[in-house]
């Protein structure tokens, strides 16, 4: 799934929603208050619908509650200004009938079926995990992206090991991945490729690199490791290593991202912009207000998402001058209503910067419109 849920925008109160809009609305409501409720009992009736609008936007040069939304240690930041935004869907799920009618005649909020955004047979726990993946591996990417693109080496670093799992007691967290079957690797998307290419029952040697136990210093330890690997829950053919990996790059370099209770992968393409603005001279943005969304790969490409028009929407209201969006989404963002906010086109990393530079020296953009 292509989208980035946001965190989720509670759907207010009708008491507060009917305040908020007026008399019209109470007669609505009123009217429609009889069929929220099983008769005679506590219990709410829910349409099988969702609601996506605009959601909140967030500066990836700024700070959230006070802290960087991009931290970067062991190394001077260069100076920022302007904004590189992120943008946000709001969805709304769990609508009473009344709620529903409501958002449905009141607002500009998209209604879809709640499969598209809770799929069938996945719990609302493991779909939380799905996006919280989604978005690790989205910082993880933007990383890569940054550090390629300013020419700077990586190393593939352990996040998380799932209990129970192949790597369970054989690899940790912290630990540094050099190699899968003797093949170097640099990039997480390296070794998942290597890893695929195996069968579960496999065994496979892991090269890691792990800090030594009680030295102060920091020193680290080179060994390899053997891994029988396992089966993928969803697909009993494919191997299952049983590890989240994130990437830093080689040194004394460390990028934190700071951005709670946000998931899915469109936030990659503003984080990997943020990040080479804060580690090269001068303003990435040019001391403009930007926004954008997208997907990032390791490589640089830029990937489609889905809302665009509601992200567009968004951006407009938080005062951005220009919108970068994906190209393969350019047919719908030419359709948002974006008013004099101007939406380039681009489709990698690169696309992105020429397209702020000649934004902020008054050249043509390429453009979705």
């Amino acid at each position: 799934m292509n989208q980035t849920p946001a965190p989720t925008r509670p759907t207010p109160p009708l008491w507060r929603t009917v305040f908020a809009w007026g008399v019209i609305p109470v007669t609505l409501g009123v009217g429609l208050t009889v069929l929220d409720h099983v008769p005679g009992t506590d219990i709410s009736l829910t349409v099988p619908y969702a609601s996506e609008g605009p959601g909140p936007t967030f500066n990836t040069l700024g700070e959230v509650e006070g802290t960087p939304v991009i931290q970067i240690e062991g190394t001077d930041e260069d100076p920022t200004s302007g904004s590189l935004d992120m943008t946000t869907v709001s969805v709304r799920t769990g609508m009473t009938f009344g709620q529903f009618m409501y958002i449905w005649l009141t607002t500009g909020d998209s209604i879809v079926p709640i499969e598209q955004i809770m799929p069938p047979n996945v719990s609302e726990e493991e779909m939380k995990e799905m996006n919280k993946q989604a978005f690790l591996a989205s910082e993880s990417a933007a990383t890569v992206a940054a550090m390629r693109y300013l020419g700077k080496p990586t190393r593939v670093v352990v996040f998380e090991v799932v209990d129970k799992s192949a790597a369970d007691g054989v690899v940790k967290p912290g630990d540094t991945i050099t190699s899968v079957g003797g093949e170097k690797v640099s990039e997480p998307t390296e070794v998942q490729k290597l890893i695929q290419k195996r069968a579960p029952g496999d065994t496979v040697t892991i090269g890691i690199e792990r800090s030594k136990e009680d030295d102060k210093e920091g020193a680290l330890e080179r060994r390899e490791v053997e891994v029988t690997l396992g089966k993928n829950e969803k697909d009993a053919s494919k191997a299952f290593l049983g590890i989240s990996m994130t990437s830093e790059p080689v040194g004394d370099i460390r990028v934190n991202y700071n951005l709670n209770d946000i998931g899915g992968p469109s936030a990659g393409m503003m984080f990997s912009l943020a990040v080479i603005d804060k580690l090269s001279p001068g303003e990435l943005n040019g001391g403009k207000n930007v926004a954008g969304t997208g997907t990032i790969a390791e490589n640089g490409d830029v990937g489609p998402i889905g809302g665009i028009e509601h992200k567009i929407v968004g951006a407009k209201n938080a005062g951005a001058e220009l919108f970068l969006a994906p190209s393969d989404n350019c047919a719908a963002a030419a359709k948002a209503k974006s008013g004099d906010m101007v939406i380039a086109k681009v489709s990698t990393i690169a696309d992105a910067v020429k397209a702020m530079e000649d934004y902020a020296a008054g050249r043509d953009v390429i453009t979705c419109k």
